[in-house]
């Protein structure tokens, strides 16, 4: 499916990161971030900022093996203790980030652990990791999510993308077991014109942008249709609404997440 502009990647790692510290600020660090059980609001700022400045090291280098995700290898990869100060690392992170990507362009050899393995992966997966993130932050901090359609589209196809990768169902016996027999499952985003089709052949699995009927329809506003395939928004919530086979959508989601 079609990219964004990568300049549309830099710039809205940077803006998504402003959003997320805004969203943040003034809410108790030490609040569990419903979405991801495991964090404090804190450590999930701390994760996003860490994958920020692991993602420009390796595009500065040019790696072409994966780099260590620690302090070791990543400079500045640990925010100093105050408040303040992880909001100042967040966001010199964020811009050095995009520094680097706009310096790199979007087709530099670099590796990643997804296709294409170039700079331009890299933008796009940042932008997207630290949208999905700000949505974490929101719910934790309790306050309302909103992005832009044209980010949030893209977070769909970029995850659709990585997940009907025939490369990437070769080594995930999860995702294997999302080919099928001619199953269709059809996104509707309510409020826009964006509509998704998933077709699960035998040998892989296709996806079309098209209005039609399915073995299953989610639908929702374009936002709420990112939340629930982040598995961020539960299914049984009223703001979505769920047309034909029930068990092939739960089928879909519980082999379809980063972890």
């Amino acid at each position: 499916m079609s990219w964004l502009e990568h300049e549309r990647y830099c710039e809205a790692i940077v803006a998504e990161t402003a959003l997320m510290r805004e969203t943040a600020r003034g809410a108790d660090p030490t609040r569990t971030v419903p979405s991801c059980p495991d964090w404090t609001l804190r450590d999930l700022l701390v994760h996003v900022g860490q994958a920020h400045r692991w993602a420009e090291t390796m595009v500065r280098l040019r790696v072409s093996e994966e780099l260590p995700d620690d302090a070791e290898h990543v400079p500045a990869y640990d925010p100093p203790p105050g408040p303040d100060d992880l909001d100042g690392w967040l966001d010199e992170g964020a811009r050095l980030l995009a520094a680097t990507l706009r310096e790199a362009g979007p087709d530099l050899p670099v590796w990643s652990w997804a296709r294409p393995q170039r700079s331009g992966f890299w933008a796009r997966r940042m932008t997207h990791e630290t949208l999905v993130h700000r949505a974490d932050a929101a719910l934790g901090a309790q306050r309302p999510f909103v992005a832009a359609a044209e980010l949030t589209a893209d977070t769909v196809d970029e995850w659709l993308d990585l997940i009907t990768d025939p490369e990437q169902i070769a080594g995930d016996k999860e995702l294997t077991e999302l080919l099928g027999t001619g199953q269709t499952l059809h996104l509707h985003a309510t409020d826009t014109a964006a509509e998704w089709v998933i077709v699960r052949g035998p040998e892989r699995l296709e996806v079309r942008h098209e209005h039609t009927k399915a073995d299953v329809a989610l639908r929702g506003t374009l936002t709420d249709l990112v939340l629930a395939l982040m598995r961020r928004l539960p299914l049984d919530s009223e703001r979505l609404e769920i047309l034909g086979d029930r068990a092939l959508l739960d089928h879909w989601l519980a082999r379809t997440s980063f972890g």
